[in-house]
């Protein structure tokens, strides 16, 4: 008997902790909580190396803990999108995730420099793409298999853009019941949303009598923040059940590092020819620069008050050295150097954007990003006991606490 107490303890004190447990809804909790992950090619070297450290935090609480069982949305677009896709595809039997953050890290540091092998004989007035794509295309396939949208571990976001129908595609979990033209295999998903105009083909696959002709998900959004955010807003005015109104929102944005904006005088920029705006690229960097900027002035609505916001963390290196920012530079130096950005921006003061001059400031309280993580790990673990307990509690036929009530703790600017 004494044996049996002694295991029903166990089991019952390991299912409050979160031991090897998907996350309840957020109708038993207090916090939505949104992973949001950039796109930038190799450089998600970066992102892959911030995840590394939030993956370590909270294994301080639970042992086996994974991103896709404390985060309710996880969104990517372009290399953010396919990140997404290792992180939530779910291993043959078990409700473990394929990848673990580390593990992605070695993925790119692996796999980058045969996804971005250059075409032999390449150069810009080739016809067709810098990358065949037929690596990417083939490992997708291979780690993702048959995987579809609706059998990852958490909600998933991932925006794509289609160039016959010239509109946005968001797979969003959320909608594959109503739109099942959606409910796609990732790996047909995660090769769409990479499909970056010159470097690789775009694609095209068909989901039932529905036809797709994708190209990279940062056509539409690089940061896919709001995708995100949108979608659970959404969620929320339908009153699903498995979301309450006045639950709050945790969003944590990683970007892929972006180097320095140069900006010119009108009055020089007016000599310039059409041809110059379009060979030098500079007409879709300022809209790329812009489209970044536009959602953290979107986001400010969601977040009232950006500065002090104890809701949202945004990290991301805005000043990364030029000889990095390339989409497809995967030597082994630049893949080294891009996992020590990572390292660098962990021991970075938090920075949040003045979406008035659109210049990012430091954080009053002066913590470091991965201190910022470390106490997000805190919110997040706590979170997910509150919804474990109350879920146990129902389960019981008990009537679970008021959620507003339940308190996470400090937050991660406190």
């Amino acid at each position: 008997m004494a044996a049996f107490l002694l295991f029903v303890f166990v089991f019952t004190t390991h299912l409050i902790s979160g031991f090897s447990t998907q996350l309840p809804p957020p109708n038993y909790g207090n916090t939505i909580t949104i992973l949001s992950i950039d796109g930038g090619g190799i450089r998600g070297i970066v992102p892959a190396v911030i995840l590394q450290h939030l993956e370590n935090a909270l294994q301080v609480y639970d042992q086996d803990a994974t991103l896709a069982n404390y985060f309710d949305v996880i969104a990517g677009t372009s290399t953010g999108g396919l990140m997404t896709s290792l992180l939530t595809t779910p291993e043959p039997d078990t409700n473990q995730p394929l990848y673990t953050a580390s593990k992605i890290i070695q993925f790119y540091k692996e796999l980058g420099p045969h996804i971005f092998n250059e075409t032999s004989g390449w150069n810009p007035t080739y016809p067709g793409p810098k990358y065949d794509g037929k690596f990417l295309h083939n490992i997708a396939r291979e780690i993702l298999k048959d995987a579809r949208l609706e059998d990852t571990l958490t909600n998933v976001v991932i925006p794509t853009f289609d160039l016959k129908t010239l509109h946005p595609v968001i797979f969003s979990k959320f909608k594959v019941n109503k739109v099942p033209s959606l409910n796609a295999k990732l790996s047909d998903i995660s090769i769409g949303t990479s499909a970056a105009p010159t470097y690789l083909p775009p694609y095209y696959f068909k989901n039932g009598d529905t036809e797709f002709n994708l190209v990279d998900g940062g056509v539409a959004a690089t940061n896919p923040a709001m995708a995100a955010v949108s979608e659970v807003i959404q969620e929320l005015k339908k009153k699903s059940r498995r979301f309450r109104r006045n639950t709050k929102i945790v969003l944590l944005s990683i970007g892929c590092g972006v180097k320095k904006a140069e900006g010119y005088d009108a009055n020089v920029a007016d000599q310039w020819s059409q041809g110059f705006w379009v060979q030098s690229g500079l007409s879709g960097a300022i809209y790329d620069y812009a489209a970044k900027d536009m959602t953290e002035y979107n986001l400010a609505t969601v977040f009232p008050g950006l500065q002090s916001s104890n809701n949202y963390l945004r990290i991301q290196d805005y000043n990364l050295d030029p000889s990095m920012d390339a989409l497809d530079n995967a030597t082994q130096i630049n893949m080294d150097n891009l996992e020590r950005v990572g390292q660098k921006l962990l021991n970075e003061p938090v920075l949040r954007m003045n979406v008035t001059t659109f210049v990012p400031e430091k954080d009053k309280n002066e913590i470091s990003n991965a201190e910022a993580l470390e106490r997000l790990a805190e919110i997040l673990h706590k979170e997910k006991q509150v919804r474990l307990k109350n879920k146990l509690m129902e389960k019981r036929g008990r009537p679970f606490i008021q959620n507003d009530a339940i308190p996470l703790g400090r937050s991660w600017s406190s």
